[in-house]
């Protein structure tokens, strides 16, 4: 199926340049265990860290590492899943949205820098669109596509169906597509530093 395939090198080098066009940092790496290096250069001691649900996350190993705690940054998402009291944890979770560092990825990359990201609650939404002073997301080349039309087909065709049989899987409960947002580039006014990891693997939905 063409939306699990990874492009040639070309489109892979074409997406790039159009990222670092709309002022976005890219790295590009070959495997997984690179990706996690990169993550851990990119955080400084002491920065506070929040992430998205991403099955891209759990593949490189990123969110075993912050649950191991073998970092000096400071995990605001294991603070919340800790806080057993509800009304709490949404104050911990409004807070989280001002991290200083959010980690995530996307569903759907164009080749002209555009991306597309669904969500079933919006939860991480506000981190990518504005709260989040650092963004660094992490995103296999198979998620490149030619167009957002392209993009929207990829996250209903593709997407979709596998994360909600991977929720089934995981917590019984499925998912909807609900909110999608489409970021096409960020304000000149914007003091914000977006980083995109590329990895050349077969990774995540």
């Amino acid at each position: 199926m063409k939306f699990s395939e990874l492009p040639n090198n070309e489109v892979v080098e074409k997406t790039s340049k159009a990222l670092i066009n709309h002022n976005y940092n890219v790295v590009i790496v070959n495997t997984k265990e690179e990706a996690l290096t990169e993550i851990k250069k990119a955080i400084p001691e002491g920065a506070s860290v929040m992430n998205g649900s991403s099955v891209t996350l759990e593949q490189i190993g990123f969110v075993e590492y912050l649950k191991e705690g073998k970092h000096s940054w400071n995990n605001l998402h294991a603070a919340i899943v800790a806080e057993k009291d509800p009304e709490k944890q949404m104050e911990l979770r409004e807070k989280a949205q001002l991290s200083d560092y959010y980690v995530g990825s996307v569903h759907a990359l164009t080749e002209n820098g555009e991306y597309v990201v669904a969500s079933n609650t919006g939860s991480q939404l506000p981190h990518l669109v504005y709260t989040s002073k650092n963004l660094i997301l992490v995103v296999s080349t198979k998620k490149i596509v030619s167009s957002v039309e392209e993009g929207m087909k990829r996250l209903s065709e593709y997407v979709v169906p596998l994360e909600d049989k991977h929720m089934q899987e995981k917590y019984g409960t499925g998912t909807q597509l609900n909110k999608v947002l489409i970021v096409n580039g960020e304000s000149s006014f914007s003091k914000r530093n977006i980083s995109f990891i590329l990895i050349q693997e077969d990774l995540g939905f």
